[in-house]
């Protein structure tokens, strides 16, 4: 979740509450204790700024997940996650393994972060199948699962609007504080949000592709690139004064932004599961 304030918990629940989902995405007592607790957790390691992520679904319990920054919000990001709102855990980065298992893994998280999934390759089955060997078995651990999978949708579907963030001279990337928001034209314009994550593209790429580029916001990549066509939605939200876009690759995250304000952000609740099959839908 992403917004100019310094706590955004706040921002969640206005949101929530204008789209209709406030009470089936979090409760009042949990805004409490998150309010709280991050801002206990923002001052414990001297963020500049700390967010709320979003929420994991689990079959036993559910995974609350936050970050903070200290100097450079793109590139120096640290995770946590919790289970009760109150204690956090330092989320590790992901590894090699979490990110070749995590697109494997079929079964739902269970909220427990020991807890070691054992997955059978599929390549592998098969060529053992013909020299009549044991299928090959990884095992996973769902910490390392769950760091995956916030690492897999934070780099393909968390979304900043054009111009939220400002790359200085001396290359670090910081909110910018005179972000006044979209027009209400632009706002429903894919090409005016962009990844939040170091760019794929080219730079060149990005910059020449808006006759107004700007080196300083125009770094990262653009959504409406993205591919099928059809993996966003947006849509206008109740009172028509801002717009909410949804990832159909990933259910669950949305993204918001309220025209001529600088009021935007993003939050997930999910059970963790790409849609692999949107290519063919």
């Amino acid at each position: 979740m992403f917004c100019e304030d310094k706590m955004n918990i706040d921002s969640v629940l206005d949101i929530l509450q204008l789209i209709g989902t406030f009470g089936h995405i979090i409760s009042t007592a949990e805004s409490l204790m998150l309010h709280n607790s991050l801002l206990i957790l923002q001052t414990e390691n001297h963020f500049q700024n700390i967010f709320y992520w979003g929420k994991i679904l689990g079959t036993e319990d559910d995974y609350y997940i936050a970050y903070g920054y200290s100097k450079d919000i793109l590139l120096k990001r640290t995770y946590y996650y919790s289970k009760d709102c109150i204690n956090w855990g330092l989320l590790p980065q992901p590894n090699n393994i979490g990110l070749e298992l995590t697109p494997l893994c079929k079964t739902n998280f269970q909220g427990n972060a020991a807890l070691v999934t054992e997955i059978k390759m599929e390549e592998e089955q098969i060529m053992d199948a013909r020299s009549n060997k044991p299928p090959l078995i990884k095992r996973l651990k769902e910490e390392d699962r769950l760091s995956a999978t916030v690492h897999l949708i934070t780099k393909e579907v968390a979304v900043v609007p054009r111009g939220a963030l400002f790359k200085r001279s001396d290359g670090v990337i910081v909110e910018n504080r005179s972000f006044e928001g979209l027009s209400p034209l632009e706002a429903t314009d894919l090409a005016s949000y962009q990844h939040f994550r170091p760019a794929t593209q080219k730079l060149k790429n990005n910059l020449f592709a808006r006759k107004d580029y700007n080196y300083a916001i125009d770094f990262l990549d653009t959504i409406d690139m993205d591919v099928p066509t059809n993996c966003w939605t947006i849509q206008p939200t109740k009172d028509e004064t801002g717009v909410i876009i949804r990832s159909m690759y990933w259910p669950g995250m949305i993204f918001y932004h309220f025209s001529k304000t600088p009021k935007h952000g993003f939050l997930y609740t999910g059970n963790g599961k790409k849609c692999i099959d949107l290519p063919f839908m």
